[in-house]
């Protein structure tokens, strides 16, 4: 199987098999978008709907439940809360980011102001909540509003650990569990519960999920420095110039002499940056490793997501999911 085609058909295969329940969760998705007294809400979403998106998160949750053996009509619900609780991180992410574009497009931000994004955003919090309400199932409630918690917590801990040198990898992973794969681990342990699974399978619902959502994560911090732009629709050191504090420089800190150290904190935690900062950042992560060990850990929590799915029963959707698996890290080879 060639790189063009990981990349694609897991994505697609799984677009294609959920095809029926996506069109419901996106028809339920416009249906509560839409608000009867504040227009701007609409416009806001109709631009969020416009940009695209795999819809990926909520595919988790239709293909956990499916191959479960769900049959009921509440997976929708719950699909359509992930993407609602993912969409309105979106919008705040961009405000805390000051980001000016996503998925090459204009921001909300940008388009409109600070203030209508973080209001809708808290709109499709307030949405989700309704939603994940709708089902009845005080577990499945408690999972996703303790995700929307989570997800928060890892933001907070973000803006104080991203520009901090002393942040290790134990940190980053406290980050990356919060702001990525609390979702991600979400979405794929209520298709389990809604399917009323034993311990065990919606275990290894949320196990994979954790590590897929650890190893998206980590990928994308990797590409910032190590990928194709026109790929990836990033320009290589994005994550540098917005002084964050991602693994592949963790790495490279952890074994800095006195002199890289100094570099890191002027560029990092200083903010001073310099003309040819960027490719004497890219030398010092050459000089350590941090790009192939970063690749490494990718790698490995994408086989460890992998070893969770071997625990669940076989199906058409299993393999599609194992698929996945090596689709998010592809971009690496």
């Amino acid at each position: 199987m060639g790189l063009d085609q990981i990349a694609t058909k897991p994505h697609e295969r799984l677009a294609e098999y959920l095809a029926d329940d996506l069109a419901a969760v996106n028809a339920l998705i416009a249906a509560r978008m839409a608000s009867e007294h504040a227009p701007r809400i609409p416009e806001v979403t109709a631009h969020l709907v416009g940009a695209g998106g795999k819809r990926l998160r909520p595919m988790l949750t239709l293909a956990a439940a499916r191959m479960c053996g769900y049959e009921g009509p509440f997976h929708v619900h719950l699909a359509a809360t992930v993407e609602f609780i993912h969409t309105a991180t979106l919008l705040h992410d961009d405000v805390v980011d000051e980001s000016a574009q996503r998925r090459g497009r204009p921001t909300a931000n940008l388009l409109w102001d600070n203030k209508s994004s973080v209001l809708t955003g808290d709109y499709f919090f307030a949405r989700a909540f309704q939603l994940m309400v709708e089902p009845g199932n005080l577990r499945v409630l408690s999972i996703l509003s303790n995700a929307a918690a989570t997800i928060a917590e890892g933001e907070v801990l973000q803006l104080t650990a991203a520009q901090d040198l002393r942040t290790d990898e134990d940190i980053y992973l406290k980050v990356v569990r919060g702001k990525t794969a609390a979702l991600f681990s979400a979405a794929t342990e209520v298709g389990g519960v809604i399917a009323d699974q034993p311990k065990d399978v919606v275990q290894a619902l949320f196990d994979f999920g954790d590590a897929l959502g650890i190893a998206f994560q980590i990928a994308d911090d990797l590409l910032d420095y190590d990928g194709d732009p026109a790929v990836t629709g990033k320009n290589i050191g994005d994550d540098f110039r917005e002084r964050k504090l991602t693994l592949p420089v963790i790495k490279a800190v952890a074994k800095a002499d006195a002199e890289e150290r100094s570099f890191w904190s002027r560029v990092i935690e200083k903010g001073n940056q310099r003309d040819g900062d960027l490719e004497r950042a890219l030398e010092n992560l050459a000089r350590h490793g941090s790009i192939q060990s970063t690749r490494s850990d990718a790698l490995a929590w994408a086989e460890t997501a992998k070893a969770a799915l071997g625990k669940l029963p076989d199906h058409e959707l299993r393999e599609m999911l194992l698929e996945l698996s090596d689709y998010v890290v592809a971009r690496l080879n």
